[in-house]
């Protein structure tokens, strides 16, 4: 660091100016930072979390999508620290298992699509995408089909930041940094309505956005592609909901094809559609599912790869010894945490509760945004919800060029009390599952509080 840094480092406190000299952080712009200061967070309970200055935020995205149960659980913690006491690590290589982590594969497995009953531990998202892209390969290799290489993705979608998990996903910012993506990935239309859409009903629109794989299919060959990987909803995209028509044309082309399907549940899964899976909502059926986040609700990381049976027996009969894995794959601590958590979404009838309650409420509070003069689509699914930012609602024109409004937004949302997570100009919640209705009003009036600001901001109001 320079002098001056240094100086306005020594303006901060002590938490801060650390950050500031020793911390490279993830996904900031580390520059800019140095010059403001991070927000410490420095304790959460319940929806809400709370900085080291006394503010208190109603956390409208539980995290990064993870933390379904709440923060604050105390169970999670007690079992925490019995495994701690008892095994706090050991590993899952050369014929070893922990107790953890074979509960909780039995569990993930009793929850899962009846055809899955296998469970590689990752930790974290990025790193179960990663593991797919090598059990793909792996299984066209054994099935002896060798060329059966490539991946098709979409535009816009997220599947983690390691060098494969960005290469999958389809964010031409991430894509600049690494010259990504790597060879043997494609990608195609995403099903966004709003931005897309054109004339089209919504439809007619999502028939041609899963069209667009079997154009790829044919461009690539069928005989040189190994998967469609794709998130049920397309999450750090914008809340990207298909239509109704889009995923029964993709089961259609894919059943046409011999292309296995991955379906990235690492937000979407463990209950925040009102199914412990939404592929369950879709009715669709993966050969190979990432998951991760809601699996520990994020009290520790864990992730891994629910495998359906077709790659799992093949693999497993003919492949030998599965040369990957990580060090704390299946770590007992996190395994057992994940594994309460489970058990307190079961025990407290959580997921049932998001399907006949609060997601309804949710999304009904959250459709009421669409009258605002700045909102151009309102959309949801379960406990996920985006909105659009325009300056005109009939041609969808946005309100400042390189998507600067949402950040704008964002700043409000933060001085008012409530996270909300800018894309673009799109701003989305998934807010924690134990929500109550009496916070979904607070998390609204929040939301009109910040719209009009940010209205007022750009004098549309």
């Amino acid at each position: 660091m320079n002098a001056t840094s240094t100086n306005k480092a020594a303006s901060f406190n002590d938490i801060q100016t650390k950050d500031i000299n020793h911390h490279f952080t993830p996904f900031s712009d580390n520059k800019e930072l140095s010059e403001c200061g991070s927000r410490v967070i420095s304790k959460a309970k319940g929806v809400y979390i709370y900085d080291d200055n006394g503010n208190k935020l109603l956390d409208g995205m539980a995290g990064l999508w993870c933390v379904n149960i709440g923060y604050g659980r105390q169970e999670l913690v007690d079992v925490a620290t019995k495994q701690m006491a008892e095994l706090p690590y050991y590993n899952l290589f050369f014929k070893t298992t922990h107790a953890p982590a074979a509960k909780l594969a039995a569990k993930i497995a009793s929850l899962a699509p009846e055809h899955m009953n296998k469970v590689f531990f990752t930790g974290s998202g990025s790193e179960a995408n990663d593991t797919v892209f090598r059990m793909v390969r792996r299984y066209w290799d054994l099935k002896g089909e060798p060329t059966k290489k490539q991946f098709i993705s979409r535009e816009n979608a997220y599947h983690g930041s390691t060098v494969v998990g960005a290469s999958l996903g389809g964010m031409g910012y991430m894509h600049e940094q690494g010259d990504l993506p790597i060879e043997g990935i494609s990608h195609i239309d995403q099903p966004y309505f709003f931005k897309d859409g054109g004339e089209l009903t919504e439809e007619a629109f999502g028939i041609k956005a899963a069209q667009s794989l079997e154009a790829k299919i044919l461009e690539l060959g069928e005989d040189n592609v190994a998967a469609f990987i794709a998130e049920p909803f397309q999450g750090a995209g914008g809340v990207i909901v298909p239509p109704t028509s889009y995923w029964p044309e993709i089961k259609r082309i894919l059943a046409k094809y011999d292309i296995l399907l991955v379906v990235d549940e690492v937000i979407s899964g463990f209950g925040r559609t009102g199914e412990w899976f939404a592929s369950q909502y879709y009715d669709l059926k993966p050969d190979l599912m990432p998951i991760a986040k809601g699996l520990s609700s994020g009290y520790l990381p864990i992730g891994g790869v629910i495998v359906g049976d077709r790659v799992a027996d093949t693999l497993i009969e003919k492949g030998g010894d599965f040369n990957h894995g990580f060090t704390y794959s299946g770590h007992p601590v996190a395994a057992a945490v994940a594994l309460k958590n489970i058990e307190l979404l079961e025990s407290e009838g959580i997921v049932e509760r998001v399907k006949n309650d609060i997601s309804p409420y949710l999304q009904k509070r959250w459709q009421e945004l669409a009258a605002h003069p700045i909102v151009g689509e309102t959309r949801g699914l379960g406990m996920v919800a985006g909105l659009e930012l325009v300056k005109d609602k009939k041609t969808k024109e946005r309100i400042a060029p390189n998507a600067k409004a949402g950040g704008v937004c964002r700043d409000y949302s933060m001085a008012n009390g409530l996270i909300m997570r800018p894309c673009g100009d799109t701003m989305i919640i998934s807010p924690p599952l134990v929500i109550t209705r009496e916070e979904v009003d607070e998390l609204i009036e929040k939301a009109v509080k910040t719209l009009n600001e940010t209205a007022k901001f750009y004098n549309l109001m």
